[in-house]
């Protein structure tokens, strides 16, 4: 399980070093794709596969379905990470998610995400003011 938050830097050769704490998640390899909510989100390999798996199922008559196979599929790198625990960013990543220097690497239960850091602490400001309502409206929701 991947958790927690952690300041890291992006270095001149777009790499990023993995938290500690994360790195035998992603011995198997990292599969970095763009995000849906202005992130970079990185899957194990297995947990690529399932996401993987899930995106391929979808109707490939639909023109929705299609967009997000593209989204999915077509920016996605793999990377194994290196000795000292660094993975590979590629620029267009970096700049679909606006990604420069400075990010948080975020664990999400089965996946990370890399954000821009000054974006990283607004989106913690928005969970704090929403986490309460949305956490009363699944318990409604559940009676």
């Amino acid at each position: 399980m991947l958790l927690g938050h952690f300041d890291h830097t992006i270095d001149d050769k777009n790499r990023l070093t993995l938290p500690a704490k994360f790195r035998d998640d992603f011995a198997d390899g990292a599969y970095v794709t763009p995000g849906l909510d202005g992130c970079l989100d990185v899957y194990s390999a297995a947990e690529f596969e399932r996401r993987a798996q899930r995106v391929r199922s979808l109707d490939p008559l639909s023109r929705e379905s299609r967009l997000m196979q593209r989204y999915f599929f077509a920016s996605a790198s793999a990377d194994a990470p290196d000795k000292q625990g660094r993975i590979m960013l590629p620029s267009a990543l970096l700049d679909a998610a606006k990604l420069a220097r400075e990010v948080v690497v975020a664990g999400v239960y089965d996946h990370v995400e890399i954000w821009d850091r000054a974006t990283w602490r607004a989106q913690l400001q928005e969970m704090g003011g929403t986490a309460e309502h949305v956490a009363e409206r699944l318990a409604a929701n559940r009676d």
